[in-house]
């Protein structure tokens, strides 16, 4: 059976299991939003130069590689599922992509690039040609807080799913859910989203970072009426 734990929290549907399995059962939604394995085959170290996170905060906060990491990502069954789509890592993706618009991630303090850590993360995103900026310098800050080794902040995929146009009430899939922050963000900005993870860990934590977001969202709604 490919779906190992289903769960729908308010308008989200969480799966736990492989996504190239389950993707192909799931109605096509308005966009997909993620941020998958790049390829770079991490074994839980990592060298100055890299490009990757903090060494300190990857090897000792995660032991486990990330699933889907051992071998190059092919984005191609991703371009094709919905109208919109944005896919982290772009940089590092060994197959060609077809022209579009670059989102950058700027995630370093002006005057404080070129270390291990990279400046920047790059997304592609379908359609359009164009180049547009997000600056979140909060990685440094949240480092001890966050619950996976390559967690986005909330903001920035708020952002994201602002630049994919993502229509009223559009269901945003994150085949590559990680920790649930593509959720997060679709929650709070109301629209529908399904999740899928592969590792049940993240899973969970997904689960409960989604039901917070839910509950906020019902507490503003209620004081609001």
């Amino acid at each position: 059976m490919s779906i190992l734990r289903d769960i729908t929290i308010g308008n989200a549907r969480l799966l736990l299991g492989d996504c190239r399995l389950i993707a192909p059962m799931l109605p096509r939604p308005a966009a997909v939003i993620s941020d998958p394995p790049y390829g770079m085959k991490w074994d839980g170290k990592i060298t100055a130069g890299s490009g990757g996170h903090s060494p300190g905060f990857r090897s000792a906060n995660y032991g486990t590689r990330i699933v889907g990491d051992d071998e190059p990502f092919d984005p191609s069954p991703w371009i094709s599922a919905a109208g919109s789509v944005v896919l982290f890592g772009a940089n590092h993706f060994g197959a060609r992509l077809p022209v579009g618009t670059t989102l950058v991630w700027i995630k370093r303090l002006e005057g404080a690039f070129g270390s291990f850590l990279s400046d920047a993360e790059v997304a592609w995103m379908k359609g359009g040609r164009g180049v547009y900026c997000w600056r979140d310098l909060s990685l440094m800050a949240e480092t001890r807080e966050r619950a996976h080794p390559t967690q986005k902040p909330v903001p920035l995929m708020r952002w994201c799913i602002e630049q994919a146009k993502v229509p009223p009430g559009g269901t945003i899939l994150d085949p590559y859910m990680g920790s649930g922050t593509t959720g997060v963000a679709a929650v709070q900005m109301r629209h529908p989203f399904v999740g899928i993870e592969i590792e049940p860990r993240y899973f969970d934590t997904a689960c409960s970072r989604i039901e917070a977001a839910q509950r906020q969202g019902d507490m503003f709604r209620d004081a609001v009426a």
